[in-house]
């Protein structure tokens, strides 16, 4: 079922090719092989150059990308940079200095679909040789292998069956820590489960490549609402004043204590008493009941209740798990190489652009 939804997608990525797709820059782009100039933000293998100067680059014509590069010796150069982490596009500005007009960056002309051969870890078994490994469910992503190329849904299979009981080196990029390490796996299928690899995989267009995260996800037992609050509560400015209602339509009351009106309190709900009897007198409760009656607060009973949920979650955070969570992947080793190019092509390349 699931082989179908992503042929259907891919099908439909073809036929209405979205903005930021790589279709609608052309099927090639010079890959950031190297990159020496801190300036230029830009990362290996993931970074496609697809345009310059807002023209598309649609043959790897080398020259001319090198004459238009000086010509903007002393200025900026637009570079339309696509992303294989989200599939978007972006424009750079890049200085170009006049001694020396050059950009530092190793370039490859490459298809931009060579980043669609990536395998989404979904699920990792206990004791398995990818759990030993340090694969990591959901946020690794297998990019490639320092042994060869793997091309296709299939590839990746077809490498572990030729590994199997041997060592085998594999480029995975961690999505929730922005990291790509290398990590050093043995296959075999005498480890006690199903599969070489002891891990659930997918491949197709719903597990491409996710752009990169805005912020690090949160670290085990923190607590996600230390209190409950309005969101805006913070943020009202002191001189904002409730709305005024003719007499008797009032749909909220006041705090009689508050200095300002800034908080809402809601009306009291419970039943006023029954008006005494005609000729009856008034004389409050006997005075012991006085004494005994307490303020009670109208919200005292959300107070606990909120209390009581914060302790609850204060607990379970804090309960050790069966167990413990996998620290982060190390921030070591770099990115895949790229495809074996035509070594021609390569070096113009890196003439260019280096």
């Amino acid at each position: 079922m699931f082989g179908a939804l992503n042929r259907f997608i891919s099908r439909l990525d073809s036929d209405a090719p979205s903005q930021t797709s790589r279709d609608s820059y052309g099927a090639f782009g010079f890959q950031v092989l190297r990159n020496k100039n801190n300036d230029i933000p830009t990362e290996p293998w993931y970074d496609f150059v697809v345009g310059i100067n807002g023209r598309q680059i649609e043959e790897p014509d080398t020259n001319s990308f090198a004459v238009e590069i000086r010509n903007c010796a002393g200025s900026n150069v637009a570079l339309t940079i696509w992303s294989a982490k989200g599939q978007r596009a972006r424009t750079l500005q890049v200085a170009v200095p006049t001694p020396s007009p050059t950009l530092g960056l190793t370039l490859q002309w490459t298809p931009l679909s060579s980043t669609e051969d990536v395998w989404h870890v979904l699920d990792v078994i206990p004791d398995s040789p990818a759990d030993i490994a340090g694969l990591l469910p959901y946020g690794d992503y297998i990019v490639g292998t320092p042994e060869g190329n793997m091309r296709g849904e299939a590839g990746l299979g077809e490498l572990v069956e030729d590994y199997l009981s041997r060592t085998l080196r594999l480029w995975v990029y961690n999505h929730e820590y922005a990291v790509t390490r290398l990590v050093t796996i043995t296959p075999s299928r005498s480890w006690g489960g199903s599969g070489a690899l002891g891990c659930v995989l997918g491949f197709g267009a719903l597990h491409r490549l996710p752009a990169p995260l805005n912020e690090p996800p949160a670290g085990p037992g923190e607590t996600l609402f230390e209190t409950a609050r309005f969101s805006n509560e913070e943020n009202r400015p002191p001189s904002a004043k409730l709305r005024s209602y003719p007499s008797g339509s009032s749909l909220y009351k006041t705090s009689s204590n508050q200095q300002s009106s800034d908080f809402l309190v809601p009306a009291t709900l419970t039943t006023p008493p029954p008006p005494p009897p005609t000729g009856a007198t008034t004389t409050g409760p006997p005075r012991a009941a006085r004494k005994a009656r307490k303020a009670v607060s109208p919200n005292s009973a959300f107070d606990e209740y909120f209390k009581e949920g914060e302790q609850k979650s204060k607990e379970e955070d804090s309960t050790p798990a069966a167990k413990s969570a996998p620290p982060p992947p190390p921030k070591m080793g770099g990115p895949p190489p790229a495809i074996s190019p035509e070594p021609q092509a390569e070096a113009q390349a890196d003439k260019a652009a280096s």
